[in-house]
């Protein structure tokens, strides 16, 4: 009888993994990217793919822009791919595999490819890839699969992701291709964006924060010095020659 891990032995060992505490406003980021692996990696139907990769490492990235100290952020990362039992330089090397692919093509060439309709020999794997998501009858379709695609589209061109017509019409050229739940992708792409800006938002909430306990801490200081400096300056009365 094989024994499923469950969330807390993910957790438990991220945890292990990687001791340093992580700062709070990152925290629920790290954890829940964490728990979406975990729940993914258990599924029967789910297969590893480089496109997942990529949507993995693109999210992790985005999320945790401005986390200090910078230095924990690959120990980090490490460690939420090996409490999944997954291989963090897999991962990275999917990740850079793809957009290599996609800054060698056109957005149009980009979305013929992934919509099946064209095909680049020099990347058989990455075509082998795409054939067995879009044969596979049980593919596990996932959030994280979304991010990947929709990293691709953001690389090759950025003004068609912020067109809303483009995209879609992308998106739909991409589902069909792929076999995949075209309303559910773009719901799933709809709440990353959305998360995204609350992110930004929330980093420039703490920064503004840090920014004026920093100035009242500086007011602090200059009031204890100039304090000093006058009962220095003061001379006892009552002496006489």
């Amino acid at each position: 009888m094989n024994n499923v891990r469950t969330v807390s032995d993910t957790k438990r060992t991220f945890y292990t993994l990687h001791t340093r505490p992580i700062n709070s406003i990152y925290r629920r980021v790290v954890e829940e990217l964490m728990v979406e692996m975990h729940l993914l990696s258990v599924n029967v139907d789910f297969r590893y793919d480089p496109f997942y990769a990529l949507g993995v490492v693109t999210s992790f990235n985005r999320f945790m822009q401005g986390y200090r100290p910078e230095s924990d952020k690959e120990s980090i990362f490490d460690a939420i791919c090996r409490a999944n039992e997954a291989d963090p330089q897999q991962y990275r090397q999917a990740a850079e595999r793809l957009l290599h692919l996609a800054k060698s093509m056109s957005p149009q060439a980009l979305i013929s490819w992934l919509g099946q309709k064209h095909f680049v020999p020099e990347f058989t794997d990455l075509q082998d890839a795409v054939r067995a998501i879009a044969t596979n009858p049980k593919f596990k379709y996932s959030r994280l699969f979304a991010i990947g695609l929709f990293s691709l589209l953001e690389l090759s061109d950025p003004a068609l992701v912020k067109d809303e017509a483009r995209r879609t019409e992308a998106l739909t050229q991409i589902c069909q291709g792929l076999n995949l739940p075209e309303d559910k992708l773009s719901k799933d792409l709809e709440l990353y964006l959305s998360n995204l800006e609350k992110m930004a938002q929330a980093l420039i909430a703490m920064e503004d924060a840090l920014k004026a306990e920093r100035k009242k801490r500086e007011e602090r200081e200059q009031a204890k010095a100039i304090a000093r400096s006058t009962s220095q300056t003061d001379t006892p009365d009552g002496f006489s020659a």
